[in-house]
């Protein structure tokens, strides 16, 4: 129930490319497979990937789904829109900077476990359920920290994960976020949403 919950979190369709790390037994590669995806894991134990190359064939779906033996610390995923994980905390934290230079926009999601400091964008739970019941979602965030030119001053940021403070001529931002390349604040009783892309800022 978890690995379907993980799937509607993400908000996954056919046009996705998702890649699990650490994937095991291959049951969350299957199950996005069988939801249309192109879906690729990355497993360490040989015998694990050979037995998920069988229950991909079973399940039909061997079309759709890769499975490759590699170390997930040196494997190149950064084609992904969609990353699966169900590793030790310390894992996601080593992980953590490879998350956050992919494209803004791709979705991480855990089984479980935190990324430190990171606070997911959402998180959903599965009841009842013993344990194994929680699935976090990240968005990485666009980079936007440092000082934008506007016809209102300069728009001064700091950014921590997907959250921006900052100053917008001299007047103090709140409410920050970022989610992707879509970011969104307000300086007095104005809120401003936009959107990020390169070196430029569309803001409304």
């Amino acid at each position: 129930a978890l690995v379907e919950k993980m799937l509607d979190l993400a908000k996954v369709t056919p046009k996705d490319r998702l890649v699990d790390l650490g994937s095991g037994d291959g049951v969350l590669v299957i199950a996005a497979a069988k939801r249309g995806l192109r879906a690729r894991g990355i497993e360490y134990d040989r015998a694990l990937v050979e037995y998920s190359k069988r229950k991909a064939a079973e399940a039909g779906v061997s079309t759709l789904t890769r499975f490759v033996r590699g170390d997930i610390f040196e494997t190149d995923f950064s084609d992904a829109t969609v990353v699966t994980t169900f590793l030790l905390p310390s894992m996601n934290l080593q992980l953590r900077p490879t998350f956050l230079a992919m494209k803004p926009g791709t979705r991480i999601v855990a089984n479980t476990f935190a990324i430190a400091d990171w606070q997911p964008d959402e998180t959903a739970t599965v009841e009842p359920c013993e344990r194994w019941c929680r699935a976090l979602l990240w968005i990485v965030p666009a980079r936007v920290g440092g000082t934008w030119r506007t016809p209102k001053g300069d728009l001064s940021l700091i950014q921590k994960f997907q959250v921006v403070s900052g100053t917008l001529a001299k007047d103090p931002i709140e409410n920050g976020r970022l989610r992707g390349n879509e970011i969104s604040f307000t300086v007095g009783q104005t809120t401003y949403t936009g959107r990020v892309e390169a070196n430029r800022m569309q803001v409304r």
